[in-house]
C-alpha cells in the first residue's frame, strides 16, 4: 500500500501541466522585477554600447524556445523540482529570459532611439568644432610662415631657377604677388624697395611664363596698368569666337540662321551694333563647307573686320577704293552696303593673294568691283589725285592685336619691325588722302585701320597725316570702343586723335583693333615744319650771326665791279650766287673785319689772312675741262676703231 501511494504522488507531480508552473512562478517574477534596478539607468551608464532592440520575429522565436523548454521540463521535472512542486529556477535564468519581454520592452526601445540621436548629434558637433579649430590653427600657421610683405627672390634663387626647368606654379604665384604689390605700391611696398625692381622682375616672369620677348612685354607694361595688362595677356591665350557675316545681296540674316540651325549649327546674333553678324559656338558640319557658304550666303569674317566698313559708311553710286583688299571680306561688305552700285577699286599688291580675292568676289555675287594690282603708295598716280569719294585703308601691320591667332608674334616682332611698318603706313595714308576729292558732295572720307595695338602704328600715323595734309579726325560712328592715346611717354599728339577708337580682346571679346576716320578739308597740301629742308652746320652758323655783320657783308657783295671798262654788279656773277647759297660764317666776318681795322690804324700788327680755298667757280671749270678732255679722248678712240676693223 505504501508503494502505491508513492507512485500516485510521483504520477501527479510528473503530469502537472506547464501552465500551472507559469501561474505559480508569476508572483515570484513580479517580486523579482520589483527588487531588480531598472535597466534604463544601467544602460545610460555606458553610452557607447548600443542597446539591442528585438524585432517581432526574434520575440516569436524566443517564445517558441521557451515553450519547447517547458515541454521538455515535463519529463525531467523530478530532477528540477522540490517536494512542494515549486520550480527551483524561478529566481534564476527563467526570470532573466522572461524579464523585459512585456510592456517595458517598448519603452526601452523608444528611450534607446532618443539616446542614439543625442549621441550622434553630440559626436557631430564635437567633430565640427575640432575641424574648425584645426583650420584656424593652420591658417594662423600659414600667416606666420608667409608674411604680408612680399619679398623679391635673391640673385642666388634666380640663378638656381635659371639652371633648371621653369617651375610654372611658383612663377604664377610670384606674378600674382608682384601684380598685387604694384597695384597699390604706395601702401604694400616693403621698406627700401624700388618700383623698377618689381617691374623688371615682372617682365622676366611674364617672358618665361607666357613666352613673350622683352620688347613686346616692355611696351605693353608701359601702355597698360598691371592689372589690366594681366587681363589682356590672359585674353590673348584664349581663341576668339567664330563669327560670320550675312551677304545681304543674296539673303537675310533671319533666313540664314534658320537654315544653319536645321543643319546642326549652334549660333546667336553677334551683337546689337551689327545687323548682319552671327556668332557660331559649335557646328556638326564644317562651317566653311556648307552649301550656303558655297552659294555665297555668308562670309567667314572676324567681328573686328566689320568695324572699318561700318566707319566708312559707303553710299550708293560712289567711287570707293580698298587699298589692301585681299582676301575680300571688307570689299564684299562695302559692295553689299552699296547694293552693287557705283565702282569699287579693289587693289592688292601681292599677286598670290589675288586668287582668293577674285574667288570671294565671284562667290558673293559682287559685280561693281574692279580688281587691280598696284603698289598702294603709287595708286594716286594711277587712278589720279582727287578722283574718288572714299578710301578704305586696312594697312599691313605687325599683328600684335591677333596674338590668339598667330602666337609667333610673341617672339618674332621687334622695335625695328614696328618702325618699318610705321614708315610704310605713313606713306600709304598720304597716298590715300591724295586719292580722295575734298569737294565730293557725299564723300571725302578716309578710314585707316590696323590689327595692331602699338602706338607707333596707330596714333603716330594719324598725327603724321594731320601734319602733312589738310585733314581732320572725325568720329567713327561707333558707339563702343576706347579712345585713342593723345600722348604716350614723351610723344604728344593732336588732341583730335582721341576720336579714334581702340578695341581689345579682354574688353570687347574681339581681336585687338584700331580704327580712325579722317575728313579731307581741301585738295591743297598743307606745308609743315617737317617739309622744310634740313639745315647744314654752315647754314646754322649763318642764322646765328649778328644783323650788323650780315648787313655789312651784303653791302660788300653789292659793290660794282668793272669788266671791260663797264661797271657790272657782282650779283650777276656766279661767285655772287655761290655766296648767296653758302654765305660766310660769323667767325669769318669778324676775322676779316678785325684785319681791316688793324691795317688801317697802322699799328703794324696785321694778322695774316687765312689760306683761301679754291672758289666754287674754279672747281667747276676744272671739272668741265676734265670732262672735255675725256670726250676728246673718246672721239679719237671712235675714229681709230674702224681702221682696226678694216
Amino acid at each position: 500500500m505504501a508503494a502505491l501511494t508513492r507512485n500516485k504522488k510521483n504520477r501527479t507531480n510528473s503530469q502537472t501541466p506547464p501552465l500551472n508552473k507559469r501561474t505559480k512562478s508569476s508572483p515570484l517574477k513580479k517580486a523579482a522585477k520589483s527588487q531588480k534596478p531598472p535597466l534604463k539607468k544601467q544602460r545610460r551608464c555606458i553610452p557607447e554600447e548600443k542597446p539591442v532592440i528585438a524585432t517581432d520575429e526574434e520575440e516569436e522565436e524566443e517564445i517558441e524556445q521557451s515553450n519547447q523548454g517547458d515541454e521538455g521540463s515535463e519529463s525531467g521535472s523530478d530532477f528540477f523540482s522540490d517536494g512542494d512542486g515549486e520550480d527551483v529556477n524561478d529566481d534564476g535564468g527563467a526570470d532573466d529570459l522572461l524579464f523585459g519581454s512585456d510592456d517595458e520592452e517598448g519603452t526601452l526601445g523608444s528611450d534607446s532611439d532618443e539616446s542614439d540621436i543625442e549621441i550622434k548629434s553630440r559626436a557631430i558637433d564635437k567633430k565640427r568644432k575640432k575641424e574648425e579649430k584645426d583650420a584656424k590653427d593652420e591658417f594662423t600657421m600659414n600667416i606666420k610662415e608667409q608674411p604680408d610683405e612680399f619679398q623679391l627672390p635673391t640673385k642666388k634663387e634666380l640663378e638656381a631657377e635659371a639652371r633648371g626647368a621653369p617651375d610654372l606654379p611658383s612663377l604664377q604665384i610670384r606674378i600674382r604677388e608682384i601684380v598685387r604689390v604694384l597695384s597699390n605700391f604706395k601702401d604694400l611696398r616693403p621698406d627700401g624697395a624700388k618700383r623698377t625692381d618689381y617691374v623688371d622682375q615682372l617682365k622676366a616672369d611674364l617672358c618665361s611664363y607666357y613666352g613673350y620677348n622683352e620688347f613686346l612685354i616692355g611696351t605693353l607694361i608701359e601702355m597698360f596698368p598691371v592689372v589690366e595688362l594681366m587681363e589682356l595677356i590672359e585674353a590673348f591665350e584664349k581663341k576668339r569666337p567664330t563669327s560670320i557675316r550675312t551677304n545681304t545681296l543674296k539673303t537675310r540674316r533671319r533666313d540664314l540662321a534658320d537654315v544653319l540651325l536645321n543643319r546642326g549649327v549652334n549660333l546667336d546674333p553677334l551683337s546689337k551694333w551689327s545687323k548682319v553678324g552671327l556668332i557660331v559656338y559649335d557646328s556638326q558640319v564644317p562651317i566653311g563647307a556648307t552649301p550656303e557658304y558655297l552659294a555665297g550666303f555668308y562670309m567667314l569674317q572676324s567681328a573686328s573686320s566689320f568695324l572699318p566698313v561700318m566707319a566708312l559708311a559707303p553710299q550708293e553710286k560712289e567711287r570707293v577704293v580698298d587699298m589692301a583688299a585681299a582676301p575680300g571680306g571688307k570689299t564684299t561688305y562695302v559692295a553689299a552696303l552699296m547694293k552693287n552700285t557705283g565702282i569699287i577699286y579693289a587693289n592688292e599688291m601681292k599677286v598670290p593673294r589675288l586668287k582668293s580675292l577674285c574667288a570671294n568676289l565671284h562667290r558673293m555675287g559682287v559685280t561693281n568691283t574692279i580688281v587691280c594690282n598696284y603698289d598702294g603708295r603709287e595708286l594716286s598716280k594711277v587712278l589720279g589725285q582727287n578722283s574718288v569719294d572714299r578710301v578704305l585703308l586696312d594697312a599691313p601691320c605687325s599683328g600684335t592685336g591677333v596674338i590668339s591667332k598667330d602666337e609667333s608674334v610673341k617672339t618674332s616682332k621687334s622695335a625695328d619691325d614696328i618702325n618699318k611698318f610705321a614708315h610704310l603706313q605713313k606713306q600709304l595714308i598720304l597716298s590715300a588722302i591724295d586719292l580722295v576729292d575734298a569737294n565730293s558732295k557725299t564723300g571725302g572720307y578716309i578710314v585707316y585701320s590696323t590689327c595692331s595695338i602699338m602706338i607707333p602704328e596707330n596714333e603716330a600715323v594719324i598725327d603724321y597725316a594731320l601734319k602733312k595734309r589738310d585733314a581732320k579726325v572725325v568720329p567713327c560712328g561707333l558707339d563702343f570702343g576706347q579712345p585713342g592715346f593723345s600722348s604716350f611717354r614723351e610723344q604728344r599728339f593732336h588732341p583730335s586723335v582721341e576720336k579714334t577708337r581702340r578695341f581689345y580682346p579682354h574688353v570687347h571679346n574681339m581681336d585687338g583693333f584700331f580704327v580712325a576716320k579722317l575728313k579731307k578739308m581741301s585738295n591743297a597740301m598743307q606745308p609743315t615744319e617737317t617739309d622744310k629742308p634740313v639745315e647744314t652746320m654752315r647754314q646754322a652758323q649763318v642764322s646765328s650771326s649778328d644783323d650788323d655783320e650780315e648787313a655789312e657783308a651784303i653791302e660788300d657783295l653789292k659793290k660794282p665791279s668793272v669788266a671791260n671798262g663797264q661797271p657790272k654788279r657782282e650779283s650777276n656773277t656766279k661767285e655772287y650766287k655761290n655766296r648767296q647759297k653758302f654765305p660766310r660764317s660769323k667767325e669769318t666776318h669778324k676775322g676779316r673785319r678785325n684785319t681791316r681795322i688793324k691795317s688801317e690804324s697802322g699799328s703794324g700788327t696785321v694778322e695774316e689772312p687765312r689760306k683761301q680755298k679754291k672758289k666754287r667757280s674754279q672747281w667747276k671749270n676744272e671739272i668741265a675741262q676734265a670732262r672735255e678732255e675725256k670726250r676728246n679722248a673718246m672721239r679719237e678712240n671712235a675714229k681709230e676703231r674702224p681702221k682696226h676693223r678694216k
